[in-house]
């Protein structure tokens, strides 16, 4: 799954797995894409939409630039990626909103679907 999500890039962070951070890439593997990711109930579209909402109420955009990526190989389009921002705006706020457009702008461009 988690290959599935993010390609490479997604998996080529294994290879930086060391004794030091064994045990939280463990836990990712295991608790995200093997438990929570995997469940029946919701499918990886609807899961990669509330990513991002999370993602853009935290402020964390390196994380929001990998699910936008994720999201977009689950099925999320760009105009559903709009709508998940403009709404989440409105209840995290305009400082985490107003940056979480631009990295998600960015990250379409990227990805040739702006």
């Amino acid at each position: 799954m988690r290959f599935d999500m993010f390609g490479e890039p997604g998996v080529r962070s294994l290879d930086n797995v060391d004794d030091f951070n064994e045990p939280l890439q463990d836990l990712v593997t295991r608790m995200c894409f093997g438990d929570v990711w995997s469940r029946p109930g919701l499918d990886r579209k609807t899961r990669s939409m509330l990513t991002i909402a999370i993602l853009i109420g935290q402020s964390r955009p390196d994380q929001l630039r990998n699910h936008i990526n994720g999201a977009l190989a689950n099925g999320v389009t760009k105009d559903e990626i709009r709508e998940i921002l403009l709404h989440a705006t409105l209840y995290v706020g305009l400082p985490a909103g107003t940056d979480s457009w631009r990295h998600a702008r960015e990250t379409l461009q990227e990805a040739d679907v702006y």
